[in-house]
């Protein structure tokens, strides 16, 4: 391949990539007349120190040329930065004026032995800064070394440092002097100017402003941190400099323009219900917050800013409104929250279908038929018949219940067939503890089986001694185990199978033998 001609990116020419500080684009690199509009060249040292040289000698200078220029005394090793017209621009920037100010010239390229100089140089900054601190310390100054840049040639040293009040360094710089014999010159510089030295990453995980092109350091309040309604954590607010943030003053202007349209905060709204107060403002949005608590969020509603000056009006006059949001020709008031869903969590789930509740296996129509005829039976129990007279509505109930019975146990039968014998069972088992429990106590004053054979015998004898009072108290027994049956077929629902319908069969049978007796 051959060599690149012209705008060369991450080479030289107007690269995006770079890894010098405050470094620029120049867009006019690839133009030819722009190369030659002057012979100002920009060249960047360590950090962010920058200077601005003529080019006396013509050389052909390209950015990221190595170059050796004039310094006092001596040479000092750069970089250039910029060439041609945008250099004039930058120097328009910085407020260089070329007729107030001594314009030093660009000597040579480095050579390779001023590059090996260079190196050692750059070798000594780290442990002079060190023994430099020290140095201050001893001497107890309330000031901090920051940083230590040494001239190309050695020859001279440059020391950074940072204090709250004016220091009297008189005494450090000989001490320095005597330590290193170089030339010592000192810097004062502020925090911001020490990290944009130093460098890093700020919180929005990008280069720091003052290190990558921020150069002037403009004044920051808090009151720009009230205007865009940022909480004031000085945690927060503050940078790696520990002083607020330099980027709270690039969108105050836009938050001091957009509220000005917005009402004033401090008047609560008034409704028939309940007083809202104000909570929080989207101010680009033109949305506001009312909480029907003064001090915390409760019944939070987001009203529009024309919806708040409206309700406002309306207050001011005695009138209080129905509703804060406006409501729509259904009746129905606009909800501004959650239009399309983007605050659910579970948005994208899918949703899981219900199961559907199999229905009853016929059981529930012959209980209902067998609770009618017992009904029926009941009825004609309950009128003064002869004994004769009592034992057909008796058999006419036990044969409904039977047949109920039999209808259970033939339903079950089938669907014992269709679901597995395997299941059947299953719920066999899981049906007689429940059974259990629902069979009444003899305490109840229900009785059992064997109870109502022992009642029927002593009615036999009751009759033969001619005592009547006893077929009342038999049909009012026979008459409560009827509805205990009947209650717990209500219970049991759809879901008895053939073992509760052989059960109820046998045991109308038991009755019916009972009935027979008397």
């Amino acid at each position: 391949m051959g060599v690149l001609e012209g705008c060369q990116l991450n080479m030289k020419g107007c690269s995006k990539k770079t890894d010098q500080k405050l470094d620029t684009y120049d867009w006019l690199c690839d133009i030819p007349e722009s190369a030659n509009a002057t012979d100002l060249v920009e060249v960047t040292f360590k950090n962010t120190r920058k200077g601005y040289f003529r080019n006396t000698n013509g050389l052909a200078l390209e950015k990221g040329d190595v170059v050796a220029v004039e310094a006092t005394p001596g040479h000092d090793i750069g970089t250039v930065s910029m060439t041609g017209q945008l250099v004039l621009a930058q120097m328009k920037k910085y407020h260089v004026d070329q007729t107030r100010t001594e314009i030093k010239r660009i000597y040579r390229k480095a050579r390779p032995n001023d590059l090996e100089k260079f190196e050692e140089a750059k070798a000594r900054e780290h442990d002079t800064m060190l023994r430099a601190r020290k140095i201050a310390e001893n001497l107890k100054l309330n000031m901090k070394i920051g940083d230590v840049e040494y001239q190309g040639d050695g020859n001279k040293a440059i020391f950074y440092y940072i204090a709250d009040e004016r220091v009297d360094f008189r005494e450090l710089i000989k001490v320095l002097a005597d330590s290193f014999h170089v030339r010592i010159e000192m810097k004062q510089i502020g925090a911001r100017q020490e990290a944009g030295r130093i460098g890093g990453i700020g919180p929005c995980g990008r280069p720091l402003c003052c290190s990558s092109w921020l150069t002037k350091f403009s004044s920051v309040a808090t009151s720009s941190a009230r205007y865009q309604e940022i909480s004031l954590n000085p945690q927060k607010l503050a940078g790696q400099c520990a002083k607020l943030k330099c980027c709270l003053n690039y969108e105050v202007d836009a938050y001091v323009e957009a509220q000005k349209d917005i009402p004033p905060r401090n008047i609560p709204l008034e409704t028939k219900d309940a007083t809202f107060y104000h909570f929080k403002t989207d101010v680009f949005g033109r949305v506001m917050q009312y909480s029907s608590a003064p001090n915390m969020a409760s019944n939070v509603v987001s009203i529009p800013v024309d919806r708040v000056k409206e309700i406002m009006a309306l207050n001011k006059q005695g009138i209080k409104v129905d509703s804060l949001l406006e409501e729509t020709e259904d009746g129905k008031p606009i909800d501004y929250e959650n239009v399309v869903g983007q605050d659910s969590l579970t948005r994208f789930d899918k949703k899981k279908k219900k199961k559907k509740k199999s229905k009853g296996n016929g059981n529930g129509s012959a209980a209902a038929q067998a609770t009618a005829a017992s009904d029926n039976a009941e009825g004609a129990s309950s009128s003064p018949a002869t004994e004769g007279g009592n034992e057909a509505p008796q058999e006419a109930a036990g044969n409904a219940e039977a047949k109920a019975g039999n209808g259970g146990q033939n339903n079950a039968k089938n669907n014992g067939s269709q679901r597995g014998d395997k299941r059947q069972n299953r719920d066999r088992n899981n049906r007689r503890p429940q059974q259990q429990k629902q069979q009444p106590s003899p305490s109840d004053g229900e009785s059992t089986p064997a109870r109502s054979e022992e009642g029927g015998a002593a009615d036999n004898e009751g009759k033969n001694n001619g005592q009547p009072s006893n077929q009342n108290g038999n049909q009012n027994r026979n008459r409560n185990n009827r509805r205990n049956r009947n209650n717990q077929r209500r219970q049991n629902g759809g879901n008895g199978g053939g073992d509760e319908g052989g059960n109820n069969q046998s045991s109308n049978n038991e009755n019916a033998k009972g009935g027979d007796e008397q």
